[in-house]
């Protein structure tokens, strides 16, 4: 385990909220602290700020190094996690820093924390115990190799690595390590329900098609931005998989559920002309691909088949993403645009299904980035291309 001097303790308690880059300039002056474990706890102490606030009232956890903390979820998707799973046992085959362990535990009896890297698995040995989690037990194996020889449980949470020997993002299931899919059946030998983990960049369609016994997709995004991609796997088959696309926020929960089947099927009217409010939808609703569904369900009209924004001249504030109030259109002739634009000195630009980068209309505009104004360069259905003027509607 982990031993650090009390003059390294000190350094760490007096110097937490200081620059990493700075303090390690400053090594020489501190022969008695070990500073690159002291910089290693800082910098997690500062990330953590932000990822797991809830853990700032407990002192004396340790953080693991930056790969570590980058890699691991934040508290808000781990407690959307938690409320996924419940039982009286749960097995966390990839441990990690074990935020998503943490969170999780607390809906079960007894819990299994299994990680391969041994310094994962010391830092996790000390943090649970201080954080009031004293019936998780601390497994230092392989996954795989714990999978095989475990007892059965109620759930399992499996992790899988998303990156390749370089350092560089996988994207498929194949090039995770585990492979889930090879191991699906195991797993359903060893649990009554198993929730895995996938990268947000990962095809949903491939995805499903490598599950067999896929019960329900959860998309999961914060402030807009998508995290995580969650394939819970069970025993009894569902034809029709459930795909919730959920935004966290910190004012809401913006939620919306379809089917594949569903979106299919679903009826979607295009836009003629732009209507008094433009509603573009959050990450969630576009990973997973609902735009026929999101359109008939809030009885919004599509732009453009491929556009993915919608129109309508009624206010819903309920649609699960940003709502603009549209102050005018206008096609690519410079005369109209200036109209449009008038005296405006910067803009928020979103291109969704045009031809040209938002570097290159900002060129074209002379806008810099931020301000009041938004600025959407799209195409309609009848393949005009045009820029429309908006204000936001409400903070979501």
């Amino acid at each position: 385990m982990m031993q650090l001097s009390q003059q390294t303790l000190d350094f760490i308690r007096n110097h937490s909220h200081e620059d990493i880059r700075t303090l390690a300039l400053k090594a020489s002056k501190y022969p008695d602290v070990d500073m690159q474990t002291a910089i290693i706890q800082i910098a997690g102490r500062q990330a953590a700020a932000n990822k797991i606030p809830s853990w700032q009232a407990t002192e004396g956890l340790l953080y693991p190094r930056h790969l570590s903390m980058e890699q691991c979820s934040s508290e808000t998707t781990a407690l959307y996690k938690a409320s996924l799973l419940s039982g009286k046992t749960l097995t966390d085959l990839t441990g990690g820093f074990g935020i998503d362990c943490a969170f999780m535990a607390t809906a079960f009896e007894k819990v299994s924390y299994v990680e391969r890297q041994k310094e994962l698995c010391d830092i996790a040995s000390h943090n649970f115990p201080l954080l009031g989690l004293n019936h998780i037990a601390i497994y230092n194996e392989d996954a795989v190799m714990h999978l095989q020889k475990m007892e059965p449980v109620d759930c399992i949470f499996i992790d899988p690595a998303r990156r390749n020997e370089h350092g560089g993002k996988t994207i498929a299931i194949s090039d995770c390590e585990p492979d889930v899919a090879e191991l699906e059946e195991l797993l359903l030998e060893k649990a009554k329900q198993v929730m895995i983990k996938l990268s947000p960049m990962l095809d949903l369609t491939q995805a499903l098609r490598s599950m067999k016994h896929a019960q329900a997709v959860h998309v999961v995004s914060v402030n807009n931005e998508c995290k995580e991609l969650l394939v819970i796997i069970g025993h009894h088959p569902t034809p029709q998989i459930p795909i919730h696309c959920i935004n966290l926020t910190a004012k809401e929960k913006q939620s919306f559920v379809f089917t594949r089947e569903a979106e299919q099927e679903a009826d979607c009217t295009y836009a003629e002309s732009i209507e008094k409010y433009l509603y573009e939808p959050n990450s969630s609703i576009l990973k997973a691909g609902a735009f026929r569904s999101i359109a008939s369900s809030f009885k919004v009209k599509k732009l453009h088949v491929n556009s993915h924004l919608y129109t309508s001249d009624e206010y819903i504030q309920e649609f699960p993403g940003r709502i603009f109030h549209v102050a005018g259109k206008c096609s690519l002739n410079k005369k109209e645009m200036k109209e449009i634009l008038g005296d405006i000195k910067k803009a928020n630009i979103t291109v969704r299904n045009f031809p040209a980068t938002v570097a290159e209309i900002r060129k074209r505009t002379k806008l810099s980035d931020g301000g009041e104004v938004y600025l959407f360069a799209t195409t309609l259905s009848n393949e005009q291309k045009i820029f429309i003027r908006c204000s936001k509607v409400g903070v979501r």
